[in-house]
């Protein structure tokens, strides 16, 4: 049996090893493990007083030896490097009076392969006492090994992708969401989108749900957090405000089956500021029934949207005075012509002198000048009224549902503050002339914008004819 075993088997005689354990004894070595630790040339020595003798042929054939001689001889090549780290173990069972010991080592073959080994040992009957016949066996578990270091190494491998990946990641966990859904499908709902219409709270409650597994060191810098802990307990301070709306989309994607979909949403870092995402939701491969394991990336995307933001400004916004341009006004013409509405008042508005600022003093004292008007409008024009600059020095404002009366409360309002203005600026104050028309049923807002115009005209006029009176001379 010990020569056909298919397992490799040894025995050996540790009467020595037992003779070096009583000498430490005696020494006062009671901490076996830390003694031989501390310095591994004693393991070393416990192993030079080991003796072979007899193996049996899966033995030889796994070592690569001839015979018993062979494998004697060069037992420093088998046993060596690794193996006195792991052979501290097994000292240590037989020390502490083990019958039976195991341990994982590494042995090595004569030609210098690597071995992983599982060594298990007995003492034999009637050598308990003196160490003198002790049967071991070396179980070849490389393959195994190899596989878990294989293991661990893609493990590794995929926690460092994780933690360093430069997007916002989230594992979390949705079963409690489909355990939800599930239920409303048993319910006999069929439109979830028309569900959440009537109970918006569903929404709250699935948010509140999701259970956070895990997220990444990215995560915690897009949100400025100190830690993982600190982020989690302040979850209700990052998705807030318009979040139950963009969450709202994302479980009617999953109800329609959508287990992939990507948002555009709107979170808050800590420190409260806005924080715009991509956000990519997968659901795990083979987690597909229950949505225990789901991946959420979130690319910070808060620099684009603000360039975003600012071009769509500049589209409507002129930049010198603030005020919306003459394409907004056009649009916004438009617009309230296709809704018909009624009445809708007309201010339109010119600064008087530009063009001989710019030709005495230069242009950026006229810029100035444009600046300071487009001041007092953005200060006296609220909403639901428009103010926009249509022109060099011509500005215009649109007022729905408006009537006379109203409008020239407007334009008070606008003398009232340029006023003020003008207190700041006593070295160069500006005035305006302006011109107003109220857009009634069946006229066209093109029409009344004319009539304003020509009212200011008239009022510009009568400004230059007062000026010229007054003149020195005249």
């Amino acid at each position: 049996m010990f020569e056909l075993a298919p397992i490799a088997m040894w025995i050996e005689d540790f009467s020595g090893v037992k003779a070096l354990f009583d000498r430490w004894r005696d020494e006062g070595v009671t901490d076996i493990r830390a003694f031989l630790a501390e310095d591994l040339s004693r393991v070393a020595a416990c192993t030079r007083k080991i003796r072979v003798l007899r193996v049996n042929q899966r033995t030889l054939s796994l070592f690569e030896a001839r015979d018993l001689q062979h494998l004697v001889d060069n037992i420093g090549q088998v046993f060596r490097d690794d193996m006195l780290q792991t052979h501290v173990i097994e000292l240590a069972q037989l020390f502490d009076g083990k019958q039976h010991f195991s341990s994982d080592t590494v042995n090595y073959t004569l030609s210098g392969r690597r071995l992983d080994i599982q060594l298990r040992g007995s003492v034999l009957p009637g050598h308990e006492d003196d160490l003198g016949r002790i049967l071991l066996t070396t179980e070849d578990v490389t393959e195994r090994e190899a596989a878990r270091r294989a293991e661990r190494a893609q493990t590794l491998y995929a926690k460092g992708l994780f933690d360093h990946s430069p997007v916002s990641l989230w594992v979390e966990d949705f079963s409690r969401i489909k355990l939800m859904m599930d239920d409303l499908r048993e319910r006999g709902i069929v439109d979830l989108r028309t569900f959440t219409d009537v109970h918006p709270e569903f929404v709250a409650q699935c948010l509140s749900e999701i259970r956070v597994i895990d997220v990444n060191r990215a995560t915690l810098d897009l949100f400025r957090a100190p830690d993982r802990q600190a982020l989690l307990q302040n979850q209700h301070a990052i998705f807030r405000n318009d979040m139950q709306d963009y969450f709202r989309e994302q479980l009617i994607d999953l109800w329609e089956g959508r287990l992939q979909h990507t948002h555009e949403v709107m979170n808050y870092a800590l420190d409260g500021t806005e924080r715009y995402v991509l956000l990519q939701f997968n659901i795990f491969p083979g987690r597909e029934d229950d949505w225990s394991l789901v991946q959420v990336s979130l690319a910070d995307i808060t620099a684009r949207k603000k360039a975003e933001a600012y071009l769509e400004y500049l589209g409507k916004h002129d930049v010198l005075t603030k005020l919306y341009n003459r394409a907004f006004y056009t649009d916004e013409m438009n617009r309230l012509e296709r809704k018909a509405v009624r009445p809708v008042g007309v201010i339109v508005i010119d600064l008087n002198g530009l063009k001989e600022t710019n030709d005495t003093l230069g242009h950026d004292a006229g810029d100035s000048l444009l600046r300071r008007l487009g001041e007092v409008l953005n200060e006296a024009i609220k909403l639901p009224n428009y103010a926009a600059r249509i022109g060099g020095d011509e500005f215009a404002i649109l007022m729905p549902s408006t009537n006379q009366e109203d409008a020239e409360a407007a334009l008070e309002d606008i003398h009232k503050v340029l006023d003020i203005n003008n207190q700041f600026y006593s070295s160069a104050p500006i005035s305006i002339s302006a011109g107003i028309a109220i857009c009634e049923k069946g006229e066209s807002l093109e029409s009344a914008a004319r009539r304003a115009d020509i009212a200011m005209y008239r009022h510009k006029r009568e400004f230059y004819a007062h000026l010229s009176r007054k003149a020195p001379g005249a």
